[in-house]
C-alpha cells in the first residue's frame, strides 16, 4: 500500500492556485449518514478566491453523468463559469463528465492521489460544515440533508467571516447564486428529493444562527 503524501503541495501547484484563484472553481464529495445508518453524497462547488459557496447538492447514488450536470446547473445565465475546475481523481469525474466540462470550456486540474492539502479551501469548507452544523444536527432523509444544508450555506456566504480574507464574507458584495429548486416542493406540496435549494441574496436576508467558527475567533458584523 502507497503511503500518503506527508508533503505540502509544491511551489509550482501553490503558484497556479495564487495567480489564478479568481477563475478557479473547487469542487468534492462528502458523505453524511442519516439517523437510519443510510450513506448520503453531498457534491459542493467552492469560489477559490472568495470562498465562496456556490453550489451544494444531495444525491444518494452519484455517478459521472449526474456530477456533470450539477456543474452545468452551476453556470447558469448569471455566474460565469470559470478557467479552471480542481477536482481529485474520483470516479464520479469519468468520461462523461470531462465531455460536459470541455463543452463549457473549462480546464480540469486534477490533483494527485491523496493529495488533500491540494486544494485545502474544499477541504476547510467540509469540516466547517462538519464541525458547526451536521455534528449537531440528525439528518432523518435527503430532503432534510439538503434544507440542512441550504441553511448552512446561506450563513456561510453571507454572515460568516473568513479570517484568511480579512475577515470578510465570501459573498460580501456579490449577489449570492445557489439553485433554488425546492420552491418547487412548495408550491406543489409534493416531496422533491434531491432537489438543491438555493439563496438570493436581497435586502431582508434572514440571518441563521449557526456555532462559532472553527479554526480562529468568532467574527460576528
Amino acid at each position: 500500500m502507497r503511503r500518503a503524501h506527508r508533503r505540502g503541495p509544491s511551489s509550482r501547484w501553490r503558484s497556479f492556485l495564487s495567480q489564478h484563484a479568481s477563475t478557479i472553481w473547487a469542487c468534492d464529495f462528502f458523505c453524511v449518514q442519516t439517523i437510519t445508518f443510510r450513506t448520503l453524497y453531498v457534491f459542493f462547488v467552492i469560489h477559490h478566491a472568495s470562498r465562496q459557496v456556490l453550489h451544494v447538492h444531495v444525491t444518494a447514488h452519484p455517478t459521472a453523468a449526474w456530477t456533470a450536470q450539477q456543474i452545468a446547473e452551476c453556470c447558469g445565465w448569471d455566474c460565469q463559469p470559470p478557467r479552471f475546475l480542481v477536482h481529485d481523481r474520483d470516479s464520479c469525474y469519468a468520461a462523461s463528465f470531462d465531455r460536459r466540462v470541455r463543452n463549457l470550456g473549462i480546464t480540469r486540474a486534477r490533483t494527485s492521489f491523496r493529495s488533500p492539502r491540494a486544494y485545502a479551501i474544499a477541504e476547510r469548507w467540509v469540516r466547517s460544515v462538519r464541525t458547526e452544523c451536521l455534528d449537531h444536527v440528525f439528518i432523518f432523509n435527503e430532503r432534510h440533508l439538503q434544507k440542512v444544508l441550504a441553511e448552512y450555506v446561506g450563513y456561510f456566504n453571507r454572515w460568516r467571516h473568513t479570517v484568511r480574507l480579512d475577515n470578510v464574507r465570501p459573498a460580501h458584495g456579490r449577489q449570492t447564486r445557489l439553485t433554488e429548486a425546492i420552491k418547487l416542493e412548495r408550491s406543489s406540496g409534493y416531496p422533491c428529493s434531491g432537489a438543491s435549494i438555493t439563496f438570493i441574496s436581497g435586502p431582508h436576508d434572514r440571518r441563521v444562527q449557526f456555532l462559532r467558527p472553527t479554526g480562529g475567533t468568532d467574527h460576528r458584523p
